[in-house]
């Protein structure tokens, strides 16, 4: 089974990429063929630097090699290495409505967060098809507020298919409810679009201090505080089993501990579980040739598929 995912290359890598993305996408690896890629055209809706894009792609291949993905068992590739995908993008284009973009979600929440309105923000959703479509991908791991994307997907692959023929693999995507919404320091959905994450590599001070800004109640200290409301919970319920959710809602039952000592538990939470990780990264940071060589490899592979599949494609529209 064919099975997609990526990244946009607009940051640090936080918490919420790795319980929303990278976790299942580690698991997901030993079980069936995983491509994997970073989504540095997708960012260019959002970035305006260009060495700020380029170093923003080289961590993220780095963080993503620490956290667990394997070039044995995954293929990792930067998507701007395998062009193709633009030239599906624009065949994907005639077959995708005006109003079938107009009906986002994303396009709306994220102008209606002050990120500039532009041609590329708008037809995002045709280049995210176009990925999962040049490679017949079956299966697409996403968020809760992705759902629609694929089904954008899957709708411009039902109108090129009934006029081509079945060329095009329909998607199905891949949702872990409990954890489809990762709440930011804000309360909403974790996002460097949003500016509300917490990040996985920075240092131990910059992690408390962030940990801190996190939105709480006003309940004075002494008094029970309610965690199923508390940001702060939801964010370390993520690390813990059924016993440690157990005896974290104890404490906050008990009034004997406030937001303060919560947060700083939180910190030593993210601290702990990112340890190996912050090891390998340390390793990849003194040797790029070798996180070179696998995104070569990996882009090598994906261009062979990819011009065999646009081949396809552009016979069937008259373009060859």
């Amino acid at each position: 089974m064919h099975i997609l995912t990526g990244i946009q290359a607009s940051g640090k890598l936080h918490i919420g990429n790795y319980f929303g993305a990278m976790k299942p996408m580690i698991k997901l690896q030993e079980e069936h063929e995983l491509f994997t890629f970073i989504a540095n055209y997708h960012s260019l809706t959002s970035s305006t630097d260009a060495n700020l894009l380029r170093q923003y792609t080289h961590d993220a291949a780095i963080d993503y090699l620490s956290l667990g993905i394997d070039p044995n068992k995954t293929t990792f590739w930067i998507q701007s290495d395998v062009p193709e995908v633009l030239e599906l993008y624009w065949i994907l284009s005639k077959f995708t409505p005006m109003g079938l973009l107009e009906r986002a979600h994303s396009y709306k929440d994220k102008v209606a967060k002050g990120i500039p309105a532009n041609h590329a923000l708008f037809s995002y959703p045709v280049l995210m098809a176009a990925d999962i479509l040049l490679l017949d991908s079956q299966k697409v791991p996403v968020g809760k507020d992705q759902i629609q994307h694929i089904e954008i997907t899957r709708d411009i692959a039902v109108k090129f298919n009934n006029e081509y023929g079945d060329i095009f693999t329909l998607p199905e995507y891949i949702v872990e409810d409990e954890l489809a919404t990762i709440p930011g320091i804000d309360g909403d959905k974790m996002s460097k679009s949003y500016g509300n994450t917490i990040d996985i590599f920075m240092n131990e001070k910059e992690l408390q201090k962030q940990c801190n800004k996190i939105v709480t109640s006003s309940t004075p200290l002494g008094e029970p505080l309610d965690f199923s409301i508390c940001n702060v919970y939801a964010l370390a319920s993520l690390f813990l089993d059924d016993n440690g959710r157990k005896e974290l809602q104890a404490r906050y039952q008990s009034g004997l501990e406030g937001y303060g000592h919560f947060k700083k538990y939180l910190k030593e939470l993210i601290w702990d579980e990112f340890g190996e990780a912050r090891e390998k990264r340390a390793y990849y940071e003194a040797n790029p040739h070798v996180v070179e060589e696998i995104l070569s490899q990996g882009a090598s592979k994906v261009k062979k598929l990819a011009q065999i599949k646009l081949r396809i494609v552009k016979d069937a529209v008259g373009l060859r």
